[in-house]
């Protein structure tokens, strides 16, 4: 009995030997499925996420909630790291370093984008939305989606389109009321063809600065005024040194979220997934927030001792202003193309001009 047990043992053995030497990746750890809670965060993924604004700004919010919805989501497969207030790069280079790949996310201005891609400031031209409705169907349509479009042919990939807020203009020169009240002021703007011609439309000069220089450039009257969201004057404390203000809402600031297309394509699909989903989530929440913060600090605005004169234009005087700045609709709208103007119409039609 003893020594069939022994034979069947052997053969068993050898047979087992057999299929080990002849096929030695079936039992290979190696063949397994990559579990990433048992193997650790060796192969974490890392996102650099490289933005101008503070923390507290509804740019600096939603970031901040999109890389806690990442970390959640993946289950810490993904890390995304953050740099706010210009840290790594500002406005003007954040876009060449995202295509070089020495960050993978960034959030410009969509006057920052124009700069490299024209027809993203249609969003500049002025007092083309209404209200904050109007801002949501343009993002949300067609116009927001076109505009997505025209990055295929860079190194970058849309993700969204973020909030900030309307416009609205300080100087610590004058109040300003009526058009001609800008002659001869300076004025600190993005990088924007259209919100250059602007300024010059009325009067002012225009130039471009880094959003990280914009206080001190106020405070060494390099430059008298700017242009900016409620949010962005005040978590910039840019009442210190400015003495008027004016509720214009002259043009809309908001944001293109982006992020390196070919780190994108990179991706495990399930991980796109996850990042897509938490951007979603993210952008819903921002829009919501963007509109909060942009109340709560024009109240803070005019409820503290900013020491700043704030009036807001009337009906008829923002009328005014939208005549005197029509050559800039005539002079830019071949350069969008009729069915952006068109859609940008529409519009205006259903939420008035």
């Amino acid at each position: 009995m003893k020594s069939i047990l022994g034979i069947i043992a052997f053969v068993v053995f050898g047979l087992l030997t057999a299929v080990i030497v002849a096929f030695p990746n079936v039992l290979s750890p190696a063949a397994l499925p990559y579990d990433y809670e048992q193997q650790g965060l060796d192969r974490q993924i890392i996102i650099k996420f490289a933005y101008v604004t503070t923390e507290n700004t509804p740019k600096g919010l939603a970031a901040q909630k999109f890389a806690q919805l990442v970390s959640q989501n993946t289950h810490g497969r993904v890390k995304v790291e953050l740099f706010p207030d210009g840290s790594l790069y500002n406005e003007f280079d954040e876009i060449d370093a995202l295509e070089r790949g020495n960050i993978q996310m960034c959030a410009p201005s969509f006057s920052i984008v124009s700069a490299q891609i024209p027809q993203w400031s249609i969003m500049d031209l002025p007092f083309a939305f209404a209200n904050e409705n109007a801002v949501s169907a343009a993002f949300n349509g067609d116009i927001g989606k076109q505009l997505l479009q025209t990055l295929s042919s860079r190194n970058m990939v849309g993700l969204a389109l973020w909030k900030n807020g309307f416009r609205q203009l300080t100087n610590d020169k004058r109040p300003l009321v009526q058009p001609t009240d800008l002659a001869g002021l300076k004025f600190r703007t993005e990088t924007s063809d259209v919100s250059e011609a602007e300024f010059r439309q009325l009067g002012a000069t225009a130039s471009a600065l880094p959003f990280n220089q914009l206080y001190s450039a106020l405070a060494t009257h390099a430059a008298d005024g700017e242009e900016n969201s409620a949010s962005n004057i005040y978590t910039q404390k840019l009442y210190q040194v400015q003495q008027y203000m004016t509720i214009a809402n002259i043009s809309y600031l908001g944001y293109a979220v982006l992020m390196n297309k070919q780190f994108w394509a990179q991706l495990p699909p399930d991980i796109r997934q996850e990042i897509q989903q938490a951007m979603n989530e993210t952008t819903v929440w921002e829009r919501q927030k963007a509109l909060q913060v942009n109340q709560e600090q024009l109240q803070a605005l005019e409820n503290t001792q900013t020491h700043m004169e704030i009036l807001t234009l009337t009906s008829s005087e923002k009328q005014t202003w939208l005549t005197a700045l029509q050559p800039v609709y005539s002079e830019y709208a071949s350069q969008f193309g009729s069915r952006l103007m068109n859609d940008l119409k529409q519009i205006q039609q259903e939420y008035g001009p």
